[in-house]
């Protein structure tokens, strides 16, 4: 008997060779990371009953209700989303190609519609808030384009992966191994965070309580900013792999974009694993919630995950494990649930923030948390925080002192010495990197996301990168923060000296210029200066010297742990 088989969206054989000929005149978009995440899933049934991104009726419905015009329950929007200008190139139904971002064609998609969002509105029903401390709102509101399209996507290629191939399944891929393995009943867990003793623990004892196989299923597209790489963690996997029992245990990766939206992405987890073959779902305390909100507060409550699916379950045939956290009791030497400790034990538990601390101080990290192998796989790519990388990020107005203070700081940490130290000037990177973009907000965003990826390459190697750009736009600096902050420490550092001052200084007379007429857009005069909301330093220079305010920049490394023994 054949094992059944989800709806995948890929042309036929007979069908592709033609598809491939005609997408040569066809108008194509450069997907982004996330967009691929999503495409790849509507092509191989992993957001079934979708047939492509959708449009008004359908996005409408899933914001307001969690149904598809349809009356089908699908609880998250999946939408291409692009600019104003790429929308006015595009005609109602023609057919574009997708592309990955290095131009390989993915699928074509009809243009059935196009649309303006309400993204406040999607940020409240779908997040729970209009919060810019959630990333996924930050990241509606800052890389989100104004128009979305909707319409049907024929799958051409599905996205290439060159690491841990061997690991990779579609959702038929492991339907066709459940079904070969004589697996009935199949319960999977979710994860985002490397596997330790606790998960392993609770993980047995979920598939022991619905007598089904065990099915690891973490995700490797995009999750919350600051995560642990995906290398590392399916590294720490692997070795945990070797400490479940043999023949009941598999391990598949999910190359899935996740929203952090807490309760509804719960229900959407679920009905994800339901199109990859499996029978039950373990949701935990606080599942995919994304930390606290702008008042210090979570998101969600711990439980309202578990309550959302539980809800929906009978309608989409995937039975939920509910699961509180574990907690190590002393007295008795094992993993107990947390509503199962008595008043008078000893709970042990090492917080994700106290992990973190201990990799960053090289401190121990004791056998009962965690396999000494898992730890060695996190330690290799988390050294002590003072050998890591990082990025000072100067932003202000023009003749504010950025780069003279940039300049001095430099000099000191080449001094100091022991990681390389790369300066990049706002005019130097526009004479050598940018020269060819004007002085538009489109074009001043992309220098400045330029510098933060070239500072990102840097922080990510272990280097130092020092910024120095006006840099005058909020949303800009987030990205920058959102795409440097995983990969080592960040330093925004706001070069507060008053427009009054910066304008008597006006050593290049840039501002004799603009107030001539001479000069555009120029930040301070026609063109406004943000202040930062989250800087780490303010200085000013109209009040201390350059010596002075470096040295202040030193304490603040050194108390971040990023300088280690003072040399200066």
């Amino acid at each position: 008997m054949a094992f059944e088989r989800v709806p995948e969206l890929y042309a036929a054989p007979n069908e592709r060779a033609e598809l491939l000929e005609k997408i040569k005149d066809m108008p194509s978009i450069d997907l982004s990371a996330r967009q691929v995440c999503d495409l790849e899933l509507l092509m191989n049934g992993g957001f079934a009953p979708l047939t492509g991104f959708l449009g008004q009726a359908d996005y409408d419905g899933v914001v307001e209700n969690m149904r598809l015009a349809s009356g089908a329950l699908w609880p998250i929007p999946i939408t291409l989303d692009v600019s104003e200008k790429v929308s006015e190139g595009l005609t109602l139904g023609e057919q574009i190609v997708l592309r990955d971002p290095e131009g390989v064609p993915l699928a074509v998609m009809d243009v059935e519609e196009m649309y303006t969002p309400d993204k406040v509105r999607e940020a409240e029903m779908i997040y729970g808030a209009n919060d810019m401390a959630h990333p996924a709102v930050r990241y509606l509101h800052n890389q989100t384009g104004a128009v979305y399209l909707g319409g049907a996507v024929t799958g051409i290629d599905e996205p290439v992966h060159y690491d841990y191939r061997q690991h990779r399944y579609t959702p038929n891929d492991l339907r066709r191994l459940f079904h070969k393995w004589g697996w009935r009943r199949v319960v999977a867990f979710q994860t985002r965070n490397p596997l330790h003793r606790a998960h392993v623990e609770l993980t047995v004892r979920a598939a022991q309580q619905t007598e089904a196989n065990l099915l690891i299923h973490p995700v490797v597209g995009m999750t919350k900013p600051g995560d642990v790489d995906h290398f590392t963690r399916v590294r720490c996997y692997e070795a945990v792999m070797r400490h479940y029992p043999d023949q009941t245990t598999a391990m598949a990766l999910l190359h899935l974009a996740m929203r952090m939206a807490g309760p509804r992405e719960a229900l959407w987890h679920a009905l994800i694993r339901k199109n990859h073959g499996c029978t039950h779902f373990v949701v935990g305390r606080d599942h995919a919630g994304p930390g606290k909100n702008s008042q210090g507060e979570d998101f969600y409550g711990p439980y309202d995950a578990q309550e959302m699916v539980n809800k929906y379950a009978d309608e989409i045939g995937i039975e939920m494990v509910p699961f509180q956290a574990m907690v190590y009791v002393q007295e008795r030497a094992q993993y107990v649930p947390i509503n199962e400790v008595k008043d008078d034990e000893t709970k042990l538990n090492i917080s994700g923030t106290e992990l973190r601390r201990r990799l960053r101080e090289g401190l121990e990290i004791d056998e009962w948390f965690s396999y000494p192998d898992v730890v060695h796989e996190l330690r290799k790519t988390h050294p002590p925080r003072d050998k890591q990388g990082f990025t000072l990020f100067f932003t202000g107005l023009s003749g504010s002192g950025k780069s003279t203070i940039a300049n001095a700081v430099m000099v000191k940490l080449l001094e100091t010495g022991g990681r390389p130290v790369t300066l990049l000037d706002g005019d130097l990177v526009r004479k050598n990197l940018s020269s060819e973009l004007t002085f538009s907000k489109e074009h001043r965003d992309l220098n400045i996301l330029r510098i933060g990826y070239v500072a990102s390459e840097i922080t990510k190697n272990g280097g130092i990168a020092i910024c120095a750009p006006i840099a005058p736009y909020e949303s800009t600096r987030s990205q920058v923060r959102d795409l440097i902050e995983p990969l080592g420490g960040f330093l925004e550092i706001h070069v507060a000296t008053s427009l009054e001052v910066c304008e008597g200084r006006d050593r290049k007379g840039l501002y004799a210029k603009a107030r001539a007429g001479l000069i555009k857009e120029f930040t301070g005069i026609d063109d406004p200066y943000e202040m930062p909301k989250n800087a780490e330093l303010v200085l000013d220079t109209a009040e201390m010297s350059p010596d002075e305010a470096a040295h202040k920049i030193l304490l603040k490394l050194e108390s971040m742990g990023l300088l280690s023994a003072r040399k200066y």
